[in-house]
């Protein structure tokens, strides 16, 4: 089955029915990369990264409980990270994969730096799309501003109009064609056909107060000081620091960095500037 693509659904320890993608290598022999997406997005926002990548190796774009094909969780106490990632090692263990590497954008790359401090010899090296040690907090409000919260759409116009109202300052320079695709990524047609965010809204209730996250994450990260690491920075972010990235690459020698121009929180990891820094880090781990 080299280079298929197939739909590989799971049970998480609670029951519920998950879904991820999975694009299988055109040759055999390189490694199993696992695709975290960020808080409102899905699995679907990997799907150029993963036709780059599966021409060596197996590819698994996750959609979180709560989003995209995934079932959404009875008890919205469970939308939150320690659940996510207990997820993402049963994805990992219903596949049999033993060691990967994980690209993670936003949420996706904070589940990332966990899954590599509390087991690192499944971890071969993350990529941390646009998200590390801190946060900072005019981000966070900045999400929680629309998360779960936008007006509801009639047509698929007028869902661009709002994708692009959301992200328009993060990803200036789109056409109108890459707004639809971008906007197609993130909705789905409801029973009625009108496009509605791809998520349960209950995701943004357990996001709650942005005051009272934990924006200081470098305990964790200096559990994983020593693992081989790529953080993507969109130059305009405000949610990652470019000195919360220095002091990063401070603190671990293995660590790499990329800055994309034009971009803000996050880039959409299919940039000239994405593509040559992933290629670049996946050379040193898998040769």
């Amino acid at each position: 089955m080299n280079g298929a693509s197939i739909d590989h659904f799971h049970e998480s320890v609670d029951g519920l029915r998950l879904y991820c993608r999975v694009d299988l290598a055109d040759r055999p022999g390189g490694a199993t990369v696992l695709c975290l997406p960020g808080l409102t997005r899905n699995g679907r926002d990997f799907q150029a990264l993963a036709q780059h990548l599966r021409g060596r190796h197996d590819v698994l774009a996750a959609d979180l409980r709560g989003r995209g094909r995934s079932a959404w969780d009875p008890n919205p106490a469970n939308y939150q990270i320690a659940t996510y990632v207990q997820d993402a090692w049963s994805l990992l263990d219903s596949r049999a994969v033993a060691r990967a590497i994980i690209i993670g954008t936003s949420l996706g790359a904070l589940m990332g730096m966990v899954m590599a401090a509390t087991r690192p010899e499944r971890i071969a090296g993350v990529v941390l799309n646009d998200a590390g040690a801190q946060i900072d907090p005019a981000g966070l409000r900045r999400i929680a501003s629309y998360a779960g919260k936008l007006p509801p759409v009639s047509t698929w116009a007028q869902a661009a109009a709002q994708t692009k109202a959301v992200y328009g300052a993060a990803l200036p320079g789109l056409n109108d064609d890459e707004w639809m695709a971008y906007t197609r990524r993130g909705y789905r047609e409801d029973a009625s056909g009108a496009p509605v965010p791809d998520m349960d809204p209950k995701i943004a209730h357990a996001f709650g107060d942005p005051s009272t996250i934990n924006t200081d994450l470098w305990s964790l990260f200096a559990q994983i000081h020593d693992l081989p690491m790529l953080v993507i920075r969109g130059a305009a972010s405000d949610l990652l620091s470019a000195a919360t990235v220095m002091r990063m690459a401070r603190e671990n020698r293995a660590l790499r960095y990329a800055t994309v121009p034009n971009r803000g929180h996050a880039p959409l990891l299919d940039e000239p500037e994405c593509i040559e820094a992933i290629d670049a880090f996946f050379d040193r781990l898998v040769p």
